[in-house]
């Protein structure tokens, strides 16, 4: 195998391992993919500021998220369908999130359940719900995460409507995948990955087929989720639902300082700035441009994390001098996974680790904490000091 420096080539080893309908699940935006390109490309106009002589030797990426110690401020972010990605897929992401020390979240829409991660990890997880029109399901649903162990749930605003992404409807994309000519060719050509999911029971979304009412297997599934999208919902009703669940919340989805504004009333202890990678709508600003803007609106201590395009430790850094507090990343450890399991995620976490602190070094800084604004390039600043020792 090909050395493994960096997270484009867990890309395009995912690539290759994977059925095209679920690689492209991943690796897709709605409609021309613009907001999705932006997430990621509008970090490479951000400079950073190179320091020397500096005395870097007792660096640290340490810090807290949510309250809870971490040993760099990056959480894996809610990905649907990590188990039709590798068998078993978000028992291996939180085992590897575990090992490294920093956060897995679960999506509602998983392959394995809250209690298979429960189960298989032993230890505190975060939970993705959606808020759904189904109060009987919603209800049950914070139980069992509470039962589970979870200890802080993310909200997700901005799926009252799904996107549209093109491949995903050219894909016919199921799970698990129907076995029609194309997709059993396609299937064939990846031998690992069908073996694998021959291996495994878990193969349809384990956290609601048996727990909503009515819903026992795809079929129903299907035509339960196509009612569940809640078009009605209001800050009431995230209000709501934060009562119900009555411990910490990160509200996800939140890509404009007016909204966040508003969102500093209900009750919630983090806003997640994201504009789900790029899969919602198209043409939004990128989540990094969105950023400053929304600090501005809730204040230099509230808690605010982002995600979308944080493929690089070096994104991860940026962000944070921009204003955020950690990042979550989605796409980066998906590839991770479906390239090699869990030693993929722990890889792609590795990956980021290490370019956060080289990174951190080459700036002349120690403590995570301490990269700021400072930190990034600026003309004006530049001219500024050349004026002053003129």
């Amino acid at each position: 195998m090909a050395v493994i420096t960096e997270i484009e080539d867990l890309r395009r080893l995912h690539q290759r391992r994977v059925p095209r309908m679920f690689y492209d699940y991943v690796d897709v935006g709605a409609w021309t993919g613009s907001t999705y390109r932006a997430n990621r490309d509008d970090f490479d106009r951000i400079l950073l500021r190179q320091r020397v002589a500096r005395n870097i030797q007792d660096r640290s990426l340490a810090t807290t998220m949510m309250g809870q110690p971490v040993s760099m401020p990056v959480a894996l972010a809610p990905v649907g369908l990590l188990g039709m990605q590798h068998p078993d897929g978000e028992i291996h992401a939180a085992r590897a999130a575990k090992a490294a020390g920093v956060p897995f979240t679960l999506s509602t829409m998983s392959i394995c359940s809250l209690e298979d991660i429960a189960e298989a990890t032993g230890a505190p997880f975060w939970f993705q719900l959606y808020t759904l029109r189904d109060e009987e399901f919603l209800d049950n649903i914070l139980d069992r995460a509470r039962r589970a162990g979870v200890t802080v749930l993310v909200l997700t605003l901005d799926l009252t409507i799904q996107g549209q992404r093109h491949k995903d409807l050219k894909n016919r994309m199921t799970a698990p995948p129907r076995l029609t000519p194309a997709n059993l060719l396609n299937i064939a050509l990846h031998p690992r990955w069908a073996l694998g999911m021959l291996g495994t029971k878990r193969r349809g979304f384990a956290n609601i087929i048996g727990h909503a009412r009515g819903v026992t297997n795809m079929g129903d599934l299907m035509e339960w989720t196509g009612r569940q999208f809640d078009q009605r919902l209001d800050w009431a009703r995230v209000e709501d639902i934060i009562r119900k669940w009555g411990g910490p919340v990160i509200l996800k989805g939140i890509n404009d300082p007016e909204d966040a504004r508003r969102a500093l009333d209900t009750g919630a202890q983090a806003i997640l700035v994201s504009n789900h990678g790029g899969r919602q709508l198209d043409g939004a600003p990128s989540t990094i441009r969105a950023l400053p803007a929304i600090r501005r609106a809730v204040g230099p201590d509230y808690p605010l994390y982002l995600d979308g395009g944080i493929q690089s430790g070096q994104a991860a850094l940026k962000a944070m001098a921009r204003g955020a507090n950690g990042v979550f990343i989605g796409r980066a450890f998906t590839y991770g996974l479906g390239a090699m399991g869990q030693q993929g995620v722990a890889t792609a976490l590795e990956i980021i680790r290490r370019e956060m602190d080289i990174t951190m070094a080459l700036c002349g800084v120690n403590n995570i904490g301490d990269f700021g604004p400072d930190c990034l390039w600026s003309d004006d600043r530049a001219a500024a000091q050349q004026q002053g020792s003129d």
